[in-house]
């Protein structure tokens, strides 16, 4: 078992995937991967408030989403920016209840709020984490 905060040994994204024991980590992956045409990069988080290893997707130099591993479960966080946060308001009422809570309960900072969204399958907030990623990637 890998473990996470060790800064000296890199998991791969399959050892990542073992640890999480989701099946949906690594769907998930794979759609942002195929969908964007970028590859996963995996860093190491020196920061206080989640350190640890972490699984970035950009495209263009511009951070699509951040996935944080947990076991059984992992963590997306989206940055909504003043270029999103309109379109992103346009469709929230269409979003699941718990999406439009977590966007309604994230302090705004600098114009960004920081969604973290916790996933476990694929149901309809995994499809609303996706709209936002598009929306990022397309502003």
């Amino acid at each position: 078992m890998i473990d996470l905060h060790d800064k000296n040994s890199c998991p791969s994204l399959e050892e990542i995937s073992e640890y999480i024991r989701n099946p949906v980590f690594m769907q998930f992956c794979s759609e942002i991967k195929n969908t964007y045409g970028c590859s996963e990069i995996i860093e190491y988080s020196s920061c206080s408030w989640e350190s640890g290893w972490n699984v970035k997707f950009k495209k263009s130099g511009k951070t699509l989403c951040t996935v944080y591993p947990r076991e059984c479960y992992f963590t997306v966080m989206i940055v909504i920016g003043t270029k999103q946060k309109a379109l992103v308001e346009e469709i929230l009422p269409k979003c699941t209840a718990e999406l439009q809570s977590i966007y309604a309960h994230t302090k705004e900072g600098n114009g960004q709020k920081w969604l973290m969204v916790d996933l476990e399958d694929k149901g309809q907030l995994y499809n609303d984490i996706l709209r936002l990623i598009q929306i990022r990637r397309n502003s």
